[in-house]
């Protein structure tokens, strides 16, 4: 009977937890408000601040001239009315709403009623009745729409010169100064006349002028005898429909997440003084002026009081999770011998890493060719604008592959980073050089994934492309290598297939591989090989912690992708017990709005009996089911259906886990969470959330079933994590739970477990640099003492955790930008 008790207990306690989280929320909400500053979840505060909506015809006086397009209006209307109609329905189902809210759209049945052949006069009279508004001009423009381009200059240097043959003023509008740049000098080069201009201008000369603007959609707007024609091309209609300018991002230092999720009993660890115990933060008057500490208990009792200043030398302690680490006394040298010992011990690691390092500089390799017009035609195509990340990544590759050494180099970035755009860049470079690329995947399903995203991306190039993986017959693999021997190939993807000795190229410039530790021993080392004969690119969005990387330079270069996607919304996580009425009931919230769901179930043996199960309970719903066990052809067809829309509901195993992309699954429902790693569980979070859609992840658990503290710590933290970014904080944490040796081997593991992660990666940078002959960079410490007030009052940050990484930014400000960043606008 104890059992039970405890995870009555247990799940109270959840409940609890779970209510102060909403507090908390309204609390944040409310101060929000109370600033007028906007929050996302500013739509559900709508009934309790106003007591009228309005429609956009307030915006506007008489003064306003209408344009009306009669279709277009009359099929928006209908497809708005339809998608309010089931969100509702959906939403009165859950008892989430009422019918009255119904009143809250604007009636458009009345606006569709009017809309006829001859429809100005009868929406002027609409639009006044409706927001009291009368236009005093009602036009409709002999104007046409542009039909798209796509990122092909050639088509729009064609309808370019058309429109200068018929005198029309032409402006195209780039979305943004570089991508400006970009089409100036890839019109030039296709000899048409065009001039980017920042502060705006006439065109001259019948000169297309590029302005960095945005707009949704272009327009032609016929000449008249008074006045020549008009066409304005938008950035949307260039580049594309999903063509979005990605918003700048300023780094404020490296933010240690980690320090912030520091509670009062935790172990850290002080740069000078060792290992500790956190006790909080106090507040002291010395010499007349009021300071905020940090206070941290050591050995003896002795305590350490860390001026908020000074923040940056305290780490949380990560280690063996199962052993408590010894703590330091103040005073004496036991803090300095521990050091040294590790940095002894490092030695051998770093002098492995130097004659590794060593061999690579001497491996020379092909040197490619420097960017053309073709790949800047190739780049224009991908319709979004490249995060400052994401060129910076392009960069560095570029450099790697144009020199003549061999590049090995890992391209870091959390889920839907854009980590496959910036690797297809690197493949162009190679095709355009008369190079084959290879690009290796862990899976059959991703291999079939980025062989679809591949031909789709490289429509316009000529390049010819294939794939190899058991989807393929004997026969069908025995012609793809033919043709890849003979150089009728340029770009293959597929799964360890590839890395058989019967697969020979004809001239291999570039291997990327997708996920390299999910492939074993054996094919690890035959890509470890390879890596001294072609340019190497690994993709990784599970990280290794990226300071452990940074550290190890010694090994491979590193590219770190942290900008996270636009119009992205947060996955909102649910770790509740499994029930079959909210199972139902998060399928059909999702089915409701047009979406669709994975269902997790990891058994192969028994999920043929839960798809029984999972259809009695929704019969509404079409389910598929894939696993890895299933014949080849068949779970290609599954997959293609469930990608295609033709089931709702995908019953699956973690076959899903790496790199499925189906924009309109919304909802995962994962059986038995407790029994999967952390890192598992963020990359399967990850395969929804992958549109501008909000996102729902079910981690449910047996209620018979008894968690183990571990099970019960990685939950939490599924929970708890849920931002974008936060990749790195999930791996850190990982770490914490189960230990570094899996990492770095038993001998390494007992050097971290004595001085703690964070300080072993400083010390492990330390040792590489002496042993590489490069200096150290020395660290500056100047103090600066005024008898002044210096902290945060609570009154201005409420929230310690908050307070905490305020101190922490301060004291991590190095550049003007870094302070310009933190001083209030």
């Amino acid at each position: 009977a104890v059992g039970p008790k405890i995870r009555e207990k247990k799940y109270e306690e959840a409940r609890e937890e779970e209510r102060d989280r909403r507090v908390e929320r309204l609390r944040e909400d409310a101060e929000l408000l109370e600033q007028g500053l906007p929050f996302r979840r500013m739509r559900a505060w709508l009934p309790v601040l106003t007591d009228r909506t309005a429609t956009v015809c307030d915006w506007f006086g008489p003064e306003m001239i209408l344009v009306c397009e009669p279709d277009r209006l009359r099929t928006r209307i209908e497809e708005r009315l339809e998608g309010f109609a089931e969100d509702l329905k959906s939403a009165m189902e859950r008892r989430e709403a009422v019918s009255a809210q119904a009143d809250l759209l604007t009636d458009w049945a009345g606006v569709l009623r009017t809309i006829s052949p001859y429809p100005l006069g009868l929406l002027t009279e609409l639009l006044h009745g409706l927001g009291g508004i009368r236009p005093e001009t009602a036009v409709s423009l002999d104007a046409a729409g542009i039909p798209g381009y796509g990122g092909q200059i050639r088509n729009l240097k064609s309808d370019i010169t058309g429109w200068r043959e018929k005198g029309y003023r032409i402006f195209l509008l780039s979305g943004g100064s570089s991508r400006g740049k970009r089409l100036e000098e890839t019109l030039k080069e296709l000899g048409e006349k065009a001039c980017l201009r920042e502060d705006g201008g006439t065109p001259e000369n019948g000169e297309a002028v590029i302005l960095p603007a945005t707009l949704s959609g272009g327009f032609v707007l016929k000449g008249t005898d008074s006045a020549p024609g008009t066409a304005v091309v938008s950035d949307a209609d260039i580049w594309g429909e999903g063509y979005r300018r990605s918003k700048s991002r300023k780094h404020s230092g490296e933010r240690i997440s980690t320090f912030t999720d520091l509670k009062i009993g935790d172990y850290v660890v002080h740069e000078d003084h060792g290992v500790g115990i956190y006790q909080g933060v106090t507040r002291i008057q010395s010499e007349g002026s009021w300071h905020d500490y940090l206070l941290i208990l050591y050995g003896g009792n002795d305590k350490l009081y860390v001026p908020v200043e000074q923040l940056e030398r305290v780490q949380r302690y990560i280690g063996n999770p199962n052993q408590t680490p010894k703590l330091n006394r103040l005073g004496g040298g036991e803090w300095a011998r521990q050091k040294g010992k590790v940095k002894e011990g490092l030695k051998t690691l770093a002098f492995d890493l130097k004659a590794l390092y060593a061999e690579r500089s001497q491996n020379t390799g092909h040197a490619f060719s420097p960017d053309s017009a073709w790949q800047r035609e190739f780049e224009d195509e991908f319709p979004w604008e490249l995060t400052a990340d994401q060129a910076q990544s392009v960069r560095e590759i570029r450099e790697d592959m144009e020199s003549d050494r061999n590049m090995d180099r890992l391209l870091c970035g959390d889920v839907g980073y854009g980590k496959t755009e910036v690797s297809l860049r690197a493949a162009f470079k190679a095709i355009a050089d008369n190079k084959q690329v290879a690009m290796l995947a862990p899976t059959t399903i991703l291999v079939q994934q980025h062989y679809n995203t591949i031909v789709k991306r490289f429509r316009h190039t000529g390049a010819r492309v294939d794939f190899l993986s058991r989807f393929r017959t004997a026969a069908e693999q025995r012609e793809v290598l033919r043709r890849l021997e003979a150089g009728d190939i340029d770009l293959i993807v597929g799964t360890h297939r590839l890395l058989a000795k019967d697969v020979k190229f004809r001239d291999l410039g570039l291997l990327i591989v997708d996920e390299e530790q999910r492939f074993g021993v054996a094919h690890k080392e035959i890509i470890k090989n390879m890596k001294k004969q072609v340019d190497v690119l690994t993709l990784s969005a599970t990280p290794i912690p990226r300071t452990l990387h940074m550290s190890m330079t010694g090994i491979r270069d590193m590219s770190v992708l942290e900008t996270p996607p636009e119009e992205r919304i947060p996955v909102q996580t649910v770790v509740t017990e499994y029930s079959d009425a909210l199972i139902r009931d998060a399928i059909l919230r999702e089915l409701g709005r047009g979406g669709q769901v994975y269902f997790l179930y990891n058994r192969v043996r028994s999920i043929g009996s839960f798809y029984e199960r999972l259809r009695a309970l929704v019969p509404e719903a079409r389910v598929g089911v894939a696993h890895g066990q299933m014949k080849e052809h068949q779970l290609e067809d599954v997959m293609m259906d469930f990608y295609s829309g033709n089931y709702d509901v995908l019953l699956c195993t973690t076959i899903i886990e790496n790199g499925l992309d189906v924009p309109s699954a919304n909802t995962l429902i994962v059986y038995d969470a407790e029994r999967f790693g952390l890192s598992q569980l963020y990359q399967l979070r990850g395969r929804v959330g992958r549109s501008n859609r909000q996102a729902y992840a079910y981690f449910t658990v047996r209620a018979d079933h008894m968690l183990t503290e571990t099970a019960q710590q990685r939950l939490t933290a599924i929970r708890e994590f849920t931002e974008f970014g936060a990749g790195f904080r999930i791996a850190m944490r990982d770490l914490e739970i189960r230990g570094a040796g899996n990492i770095l081997g038993p001998e390494q593991h007992g050097h971290l477990a004595t001085v703690g992660y964070d300080m072993y990666c400083k010390l492990m940078e330390e040792t590489l640099n002496e042993v590489q002959g490069r200096p150290s960079a020395r660290e500056l410490e100047t103090r600066i003492d005024l008898r002044v007030d210096a902290y945060l009052p609570s009154d201005y940050v409420s929230d310690e955790k908050q307070r905490m990484e305020m101190y922490k930014r301060i004291a991590s400000v190095v550049t003007d930008e870094d302070r310009a960043d933190l001083t209030p606008k």
